[in-house]
């Protein structure tokens, strides 16, 4: 995935400031695996404490928090911490359009990006295969490259059959 959860305008930090904001150490916690839910609540307090000493104080609590939220977040992905990252990364083509469908409940736009994608790779792959196809008389090393490409092709679908059966975000499958 893209680095979108330890970005500055990601879910993750964006729910961990409305936290601080409010005081309400709960918005923050659905973006935490369950076992992760003690040292959250452990930290934040110890966070609103500190915010209260100066505005460096402040500043340096709301860091270790927000660094704190995304590493757990990242620990419940089986995925590594390496730090936040600034806001505005290139997240490419769908994140932003899948955060406006779950926040809108309107799928269309969504739906355009991922179809349009997926038609204009399969019809790369059987171009490909039919250049490949039109040389399979010229010897096993011609007939070997169209035999790649066409499992390449299986594989990739299978692939994409199975991503879309996945609960995502590094959780179990959906629909095992």
């Amino acid at each position: 995935m893209p680095p979108h959860c330890d970005s500055f305008d990601g879910p993750v930090v964006r729910a961990a400031q409305r936290a601080l904001e409010t005081g309400n150490a709960a918005l923050v916690l659905p973006f935490v695996p369950k076992t992760a839910e003690g040292e959250v609540s452990e930290v934040f307090a110890r966070v609103m404490t500190a915010r209260t000493a100066s505005a460096a104080a402040r500043e340096v609590a709301d860091r270790l928090f927000l660094e704190t939220v995304v590493r757990l977040h990242r620990a419940g992905e089986g995925a590594p911490f390496t730090g936040l990252k600034p806001a505005g990364l290139d997240v490419g083509p769908v994140i932003p359009v899948a955060e406006k469908a779950v926040e809108t409940g309107i799928t269309g736009a969504l739906e355009e990006v991922l179809v349009t994608a997926v038609h204009e790779e399969l019809a790369r792959r059987f171009r490909h295969l039919g250049h490949l196809r039109a040389g399979t008389d010229r010897g096993v090393d011609a007939a070997r490259a169209y035999v790649e490409a066409a499992l390449g092709l299986q594989v990739w679908a299978h692939g994409l059959y199975h991503a879309t059966r996945a609960a995502g975000h590094g959780v179990g499958h959906a629909h095992e």
